[in-house]
């Protein structure tokens, strides 16, 4: 509690030294260049009647069929009012603060699956449920959508995924979150961490939830840094990755130049110091293979990311699979998340802020490039929003009441109803994307059973033709009721 403590004062005090407004946009509607014909961007249409002040979304794109359809039937995309005015929402550094610190008192519970790996190692998945199903499982005959959830790289269970989960379970979905070895409670059972970009342990995850719910899609969403695992994994697995779509917020694109200067001292600092408070009580198993000392005494994200994957161990030496195999430049070109990124087969949306304080500078850590060139991805890029943040305020009303969407609002602390627009655009994504599906199915399977019926109508036509045919050669029809009448005499 001592290291939590002294942790949220250094963040403040982070806060008021870069000052509150350092990462704040003027609001508008965000254009990006396009690049000849064949490569778009287009802003989201917003409501009818909405200020201009609202118009603060940009959707980045290639243009194409599913494009067209998520710009007509995603009313989400352009619905973004980020709070303004004299409020600390309105900040993009207490926006993430909040969102990844802030405990959350949630009605959903989670029911823990510990799976053992090929090589004994354990992840685990914890399944959301309401509090009124009192633990209960659900049944492997469910035909309800997955929804898998990637938390961030350190492990940490947010703010932000725990009302992802809860707005998941209000719209039929089974929520279930991935947590790597050694996360979130999950024993640590070999000497073995998963590195970054590596998605082996995803992928036997990926198998139990396909044999538990062989009915039901299966989407993915990750948060921040977790990002990279879930785009490691798509562009490994091509078109076998038995995902429908996915969402990434708040990415992290360009991992290595992140590890080595995206992030300020303090908040590499805050970020080092979690890992290795989770990684403590592992240090006299992990000195066998890891050097403690360097691990414990950095104070960078790089020297923790050298430390565990990129230095021989003292004494065991590469046998664990925790050790380096090469130097850091060596590690990246492993773990990079875009590096099998043509091979990615899926729809994925990523929904980034422009102020977001974690990410870096816009310019440099988003690759448009992959957006304007690349159908499956597209970009929703805001003014505003922080780092998972994209919270919205919506008009003081009675508590319970319905958001323009249908949903209905959450509540703070203070009494105002305050709704997160991400996971609003999630599960719209995730509709949209769906219903886009069916219909080109449909189609095909209309196109089908129309050339099935036009072969059919053309043998039925070959077969008179032959019969007309053979009516005309009085040869042929002489035999043919010569052959007839003996029969006849025969039977008799």
């Amino acid at each position: 509690m001592l290291e939590w403590l002294v942790a949220f004062c250094v963040a403040i005090l982070v806060v008021y030294v870069f000052g509150l407004d350092a990462f704040r946009q003027k609001p508008g509607c965000s254009q990006l260049p396009a690049d000849g014909d064949s490569v778009g961007s287009v802003c989201a249409e917003v409501a009818d009647g909405a200020d201009e002040k609202t118009r603060t979304v940009a959707l980045v794109c290639k243009p194409s069929a599913l494009a067209k359809y998520l710009q007509k039937h995603c009313r989400t995309f352009g619905r973004f009012s980020p709070c303004d005015g004299w409020t600390w929402r309105a900040s993009a550094f207490l926006q993430s603060a909040y969102e990844a610190c802030w405990p959350c008192e949630s009605p959903v519970q989670f029911v823990r699956d510990n799976l053992q790996l090929s090589d004994d190692g354990l992840v685990s998945l914890d399944w959301a449920v309401p509090s009124y199903h009192r633990r209960r499982r659900t049944s492997s005959h469910s035909t309800s959508p997955v929804l898998l959830i990637i938390p961030n790289s350190f492990g940490k269970i947010t703010r932000n995924v725990i009302k992802l989960c809860e707005s998941a379970l209000s719209h039929g979905y089974l929520p279930a979150v991935f947590n790597r070895r050694s996360h979130n409670g999950t024993p640590l059972t070999t000497l073995k961490l998963q590195q970054f970009g590596d998605p082996s342990d995803l992928r036997e995850a990926v198998r139990y939830i396909r044999y538990r719910q062989p009915a039901g899609r299966l989407y993915v969403v990750s948060e921040s840094s977790g990002s990279g695992l879930l785009l490691s994994y798509l562009g490994e697995c091509g078109s076998s990755s038995y995902v429908t779509a996915a969402v990434c917020l708040s990415p992290v694109f360009r991992c290595q130049s992140w590890f080595e200067n995206g992030l300020c001292w303090p908040l590499q600092w805050l970020l080092a110091l979690y890992q290795k408070i989770c990684l403590s009580r592992y240090r006299t198993a992990l000195g066998n293979v890891v050097h403690t000392d360097a691990l414990f005494s950095s104070c960078s994200l790089r020297g923790v990311e050298e430390a565990l994957f990129c230095q021989s161990g003292s004494t065991s030496g590469n046998n664990s699979g925790c050790s380096a195999t090469g130097g850091w430049d060596a590690y990246w070109e492993r773990n990079e998340p875009l590096r099998d990124v043509d091979e990615v087969a899926i729809p994925v949306l990523s929904v980034c802020a422009k102020d977001d304080p974690v990410r870096g500078d816009t310019q440099s850590s988003l690759p448009m490039e992959l957006f304007e060139t690349n159908p499956h991805f597209f970009l929703l890029l805001t003014d505003r929003g922080g780092h998972c943040g994209f919270s919205t305020q919506s008009n003081r009303r009675a508590s319970g009441a319905l958001d323009a969407d249908g949903s209905v609002a959450a509540t703070d602390t203070a009494g105002n109803h305050v709704t997160n627009w991400s996971h609003k655009v999630v599960l719209e994504f995730f509709r949209a994307t769906t219903d886009f599906f069916n219909a080109e199915e449909r189609a095909k399977q209309l196109a089908a059973r129309r050339r099935g019926l036009a072969g059919a109508a053309a043998g039925r036509a070959f077969r008179y033709r032959s019969v007309s045919t053979c009516k005309q050669m009085p040869a042929c029809s002489h035999n043919i009721h010569a052959i007839y009448n003996w029969q006849r005499s025969y039977t008799r």
